[in-house]
């Protein structure tokens, strides 16, 4: 099983991939690693996002990342990023199934701030979840299934 590290990296490829700027249509590009609040890019435009991976059915609750820099943008006056979801699941059918959602505005509301126990790996790191989010509004970028093996790189059906 892959760790968090590798398959949020995951994630952020097939969303590369996959799915195209929502502004301008054009490509998405990756940002370099550790870049702060921001996955992708346009290759074209202005355009940003974070992009959250999930290897579970979507859900309402969605791990996010670390609080004390959101929360000092959001403080200054800075809205949340734009955010692509991918989520991706095993059946009993034998596929793997998948889904993109894109959220353009997840509202401060939606963010749930915790910090770690003290014997976790990180102790008393600040963290934040993504809450409330089958209530917000999105897009369906992308859904459908795969070969078990090889996930969105081999797709069989999507349809959207």
């Amino acid at each position: 099983m892959p760790g968090n590290k590798e398959s949020g990296d995951y994630g952020e490829r097939i969303v590369a991939r996959l799915v195209r700027c929502p502004s301008c249509g054009k490509s998405l590009m990756l940002l370099p690693p550790n870049y702060p609040l921001f996955d992708v890019q346009c290759s074209a435009c202005n355009f940003r996002a974070q992009v959250k991976t999930n290897k579970t059915k979507p859900k309402n609750q969605i791990f996010g990342a670390g609080w004390v820099i959101l929360e000092k943008v959001l403080k200054s006056g800075f809205l949340m990023p734009p955010l692509f979801v991918f989520f991706e699941w095993k059946e009993n059918d034998g596929y793997k199934h998948y889904q993109i959602r894109f959220y353009p505005f997840v509202p401060r509301r939606n963010l749930r701030p915790y910090t770690l126990s003290a014997k976790a790996k990180r102790a008393n790191y600040k963290m934040f979840n993504y809450i409330g989010m089958n209530e917000l509004p999105y897009f369906l970028l992308s859904q459908g299934f795969t070969a078990l093996k090889n996930g969105p790189g081999s797709i069989i059906a999507s349809d959207v």
